[in-house]
């Protein structure tokens, strides 16, 4: 029998080989096996539209590519998921699971790509209004070791896997500063130990919004 929770959206955030897609996946399994509707949505992609979008962002082959274009490409993107998979379900009064959303953009290219935080939340508000996750869970693992994790797995193919320890680093330094701003939404889970450990930490931050 299907659960009604109330409209719910999350989102899972992470540097390189965090295992944040392994947790999202996990926690997806749990919710559907206590019998609620989830939907998923993956950034950049989701949609036809947004997967077009992701191979113009990730092809090793655009080095050129500007910090402002990724910015406006992550965000064609996003809007494009909110329109036709985000909205509509919360709609329905499903939950939402979404591999990376805004808090990214905060972080890559806020952050680490020195765009700051105000640009990219001017251009949230544009594309995006009022949308924002009711809790992001950012699976945090040192950077080098996530890394090196991510090429053992020959996760670190795409143009922004490819870029320096330096530009990664920036990155982890931007999810801690949404941790500072927004503590009640945005929490910070470790990552260090096995991926059951780390599920129940998650799931200590996601059982309570059910209720």
């Amino acid at each position: 029998m299907t659960k009604q929770a109330r409209r719910l959206f999350l989102s899972f955030e992470g540097t390189e080989g965090t295992g944040k897609t392994t947790q999202m996946r996990m926690l997806v399994e749990r919710l559907r096996g206590l019998g609620y509707t989830v939907t998923e949505n993956q950034e950049p992609g989701g949609t036809p539209i947004g997967g077009q979008i992701r191979r113009l962002l990730l092809d090793p082959e655009h080095q050129e590519m500007t910090a402002m274009t990724e910015l406006l490409l992550m965000f064609a993107s996003r809007a494009q998921a909110a329109a036709q998979i985000i909205t509509p379900a919360l709609e329905r009064g499903e939950i939402v699971v979404s591999d990376r959303f805004t808090d990214s953009s905060l972080a890559y290219q806020g952050e680490a790509r020195q765009l700051g935080f105000d640009t990219v939340l001017a251009l949230h508000g544009l594309a995006l209004g009022t949308l924002v996750p009711d809790l992001t869970l950012c699976i945090s693992l040192d950077v080098a070791a996530g890394l090196e994790r991510a090429y053992q797995r020959n996760l670190s193919s795409d143009r922004l896997d490819r870029q320096s320890l330096a530009f990664h680093q920036s990155v982890d330094r931007g999810y801690r500063k949404i941790a500072a701003l927004e503590p009640g939404r945005f929490r910070l889970i470790d990552g260090g130990d096995s991926p059951e450990t780390v599920a129940s930490r998650v799931w200590s931050c996601v059982e309570p919004l059910l209720k």
